[in-house]
Parts: C-alpha cells; sequence; structure tokens
C-alpha cells in the first residue's frame, strides 16, 4: 500500500542518493539480508569517490548544505555513504540510521550472482505481491519506505532531507511518489550507483 498516495503537496524537500559502488558490486552478488548487510559489503574505494563527487556537487548547486537532514539505511555501503556526505555537507544535524530504508530482502538469492534481480523483476511485472523464493514483495518495500515518508511528513515542516539507500528500495520509492503500482517500478529509469535524485509528486 502506498502511503503518500493521497498527499497532494509535500511539507519538506526530499533528495534521495543510491549508495556508491559496493565490494558486493564488484564481486556481482546479491546482499539484502542484516546478517550479511550491516556490517560487511560496504563502498569499495570508487564508491566513496563516486559520492564524493556526487555530494560535492550538489553542494556547489546549493541543492544540499548543513541544514540538510541525513537519513540512511543502516547497511553499511549506505550508511558509509552517509558518512561521506555528511562530513561533505557539514550537516548541523546527526545522520539518523532507518531500518525501513533497508534493502529489499531477495530470500533464497542472497549471496548469489546478481543476474537474479532480473528473475525477480520479471515476476514483479506480473504481480507486485509476490514472494518467491522467499523474496520480500515489492508491496512490502512500498508500504515501509512510503510509510516512513509519511511520517517524516506528519512530524517535519519546511526541513530538506537526503535519503541514503538502495537500488530496489529507491526505486519503490520513486515508484510511490509517482502514484503507480509497485509493479511498474522498472518502468521508470533506475538509478546508477551514487546517483541523487529530488522526489517529487
Amino acid at each position: 500500500m502506498n502511503q503518500l498516495i493521497d498527499i497532494t503537496e509535500l511539507n519538506n524537500k526530499y533528495f534521495i542518493l543510491r549508495h556508491g559502488e559496493s565490494l558486493a558490486n564488484i564481486e556481482g552478488i546479491i546482499v539484502s539480508t542484516p546478517e550479511n548487510g550491516l556490517d560487511k559489503y560496504g563502498l569499495s574505494d570508487e564508491g566513496r569517490a563516486q559520492i564524493e563527487t556526487t555530494i560535492k556537487k550538489a553542494k556547489a548547486d546549493e541543492l544540499l548544505g548543513s541544514k540538510t537532514r541525513i537519513v540512511s539505511s543502516d547497511f553499511k555501503r549506505a550508511y558509509e555513504s552517509a558518512v561521506i556526505a555528511g562530513e561533505i555537507l557539514g550537516t548541523e544535524y546527526l545522520i539518523e540510521p532507518e531500518p525501513r530504508l533497508r534493502e529489499r530482502d531477495f530470500g533464497s538469492f542472497e549471496l548469489l550472482s546478481n543476474e537474479h534481480y532480473q528473475t525477480v523483476w520479471d515476476k514483479d511485472a506480473l504481480d507486485s505481491s509476490h514472494t518467491s523464493n522467499n523474496v520480500e514483495s515489492a508491496d512490502a518495500v512500498m508500504q515501509r519506505v512510503s510509510a516512513f515518508v509519511w511520517s517524516l511528513e506528519s512530524y517535519y515542516d519546511d526541513q530538506t532531507f537526503l535519503l541514503v539507500a538502495h537500488g530496489d528500495t529507491l526505486q519503490v520509492l520513486l515508484t510511490a511518489f509517482n502514484k503507480l503500482p509497485a509493479s511498474c517500478q522498472r518502468d521508470l529509469k533506475h538509478l546508477e550507483t551514487a546517483e541523487l535524485r529530488s522526489l517529487e509528486f
């Protein structure tokens, strides 16, 4: 369920940032569970450089600054990206770890080839509620990420948020902002590593 479906105007500004290249990206494997993602498979050197480049440009363009509130998935690759962003921006606020921004759980495909992503996405397009191979459904991801943004909208006003997370998680959040069903997530242009985008209705 999309918790943002009835909202027409935002109280805050939102930017999303996919983490930089990770060690899992280099190995070409899926890392989607807390057991493997919280303390392992952080950023590569290239991933750190990617984040630095993205955030320095965003700062120079005055999209983000010291008053930006950074909220990040608590997975290592995302949180490391958030820390780099916070250091460059000189943010006044502590970085907030948020489990609802974690990677989608890819079930029995954990630690297997990332070629299995396409298998899941193909099934998503037919049925966004599917949990084949114990995968977290796209609908469930939409529920948790849209509920998280709704909670920010309910509590804050006139703030700028940078949400740091993962490809599938942010792809589904983009879909929620576009008021589309989760089955359409791959119809939207996918986020590259360290890519920054604004969220708007």
